[in-house]
């Protein structure tokens, strides 16, 4: 009999584990988390004004929930479909991404997801392996380096700040180029600072992208919201031999206000593609029908609701900025694109606050959450402490009277 020693009794077993350490390292979505917390306390009767929540303000087109209602009528749409998508939707994605950007597509080449999370999620399960490394321009969206880090990959921040625009460099990306590196996530009109790559700049990226034999995965989502002239180009059309290793992700919610409806998807090479879409009818097999009939009316329709919603965007963002300039202590870039601004508010900590003092942007948010009733998230949820990211998908007097509350708070 083989004597066991004390170290290997003491072991915990795999079964003493509640939840695996893969899904236990994972951190709760900051910008949900703040939005939950904000909708909780005015549920509690406290006029809590949220900056928190990436999404419009705007109801759904009426023309769209009106195709949703039809399909919840036909007894075909209460069936399983194909879980890469309805080929009429598919086929839509195709023409409207055609319209929009440029960019050619077959119906091959694209994968119906559930939101663009999934969309995130499944394009780097599918092209990473274990180790391989992503460089992710910071301020980043919270669920990117979750994503990758859930596929096996390692996100590799690459930092801007406001001196840049929060636009990062050829050269910042060369020098963290490593022999590991096999994607550049890119990302414009960006969340959450509004950044948007100038055509020339995009270009410059893309080719050194090709050169470098890296894949990059775009995020397109924002595509539609740009404002003062400022035009977001798809990378694989600027850079059109990137297209064989180039993977788009893109979706209906925010330029058809659609967050809840959870449709999104994927588009690049075939094989890509019929790879996430193998996961995918693992995963959650088809995307909602009712939701994809929905978004059919949407890319089929005309672009007048988004031209509503930027209009009023436009408006709203001159005025946030305006705003918190006047705030003694914040610095707040002009965003040219989605829906947010990213102001340094690294002159506030440390000073006091009606009493307190906010040594981080974390401890920050709290203390405006706390003293003024207003929501924010801290630039720690971006990978850049010292920062706070701003929705302005508010309601104009909403957005007037919350940082009204700031310049009360902080003049």
């Amino acid at each position: 009999m083989t004597a066991v020693s004390p170290s290997e009794s003491a072991a915990p077993s795999p079964a003493s584990r509640r939840v695996s350490r893969r899904i236990g390292s994972i951190a709760e979505s900051a910008t949900l988390a703040v939005d939950a917390k904000a909708k909780a306390l005015k549920a509690a009767g406290k006029p809590v004004i949220g900056f928190g929540a990436g999404e419009p303000d705007f109801p759904t087109p009426d023309y769209v929930v009106e195709a949703a209602v039809a399909a919840c009528r036909q007894p075909a749409m209460h069936r399983y479909t194909p879980a890469g998508g309805l080929p009429v939707l598919k086929e839509a994605i195709v023409a409207k991404t055609a319209r929009d950007s440029g960019l050619a597509l077959t119906p091959a080449q694209v994968l119906v997801t559930n939101g663009g999370k999934q969309a995130v999620y499944e394009a780097f399960a599918t092209v990473l392996d274990p180790g391989d490394e992503v460089l992710v321009p910071a301020p980043y969206w919270t669920t990117y380096p979750e994503a990758i880090r859930l596929a096996g990959g390692v996100p590799v921040p690459v930092v801007a700040d406001e001196d840049s625009d929060y636009l990062v460099s050829v050269e910042q990306l060369e020098a963290a180029r490593t022999p590991r590196t096999k994607v550049l996530l890119f990302v414009s009109p960006s969340n959450p600072t509004g950044a948007v790559y100038p055509p020339e700049q995009v270009e410059a990226i893309g080719r050194w992208a090709l050169e470098a034999g890296l894949w990059v995965l775009t995020d397109e989502i924002y595509e539609h919201l740009t404002y003062g002239g400022a035009t977001a180009p798809s990378m694989p059309v600027v850079v059109p031999e990137l297209a064989d290793r180039c993977v788009v992700v893109n979706g209906v919610a925010k330029t058809y206000a659609m967050t809840g409806w959870r449709v999104g998807w994927i588009a690049g090479p075939a094989d890509v593609v019929k790879a996430a879409t193998n996961l995918q009818s693992h995963a959650t097999s088809n995307v909602a029908n009712v939701s994809q009939a929905a978004a059919v009316a949407a890319l089929t329709g005309d672009l007048s609701a988004v031209d509503e919603m930027r209009t009023a965007f436009d408006r709203r963002r001159t005025t946030i900025v305006s705003m918190l300039r006047e705030i003694p202590g914040v610095t707040c870039p002009e965003p040219q694109g989605a829906f947010y601004v990213y102001p340094s508010v690294k002159g506030l900590l440390g000073r006091p606050i009606n009493g307190r003092t906010a040594s981080t942007s974390t401890e920050l948010a709290e203390l405006l959450l706390e003293e003024a009733e207003v929501a924010v998230v801290p630039g720690e949820a971006f990978g850049t402490p010292g920062y706070v990211r701003m929705s302005y998908a508010l309601g104009d007097d909403d957005l007037v009277e919350g940082v009204s509350r700031l310049q009360r708070l902080l003049g």
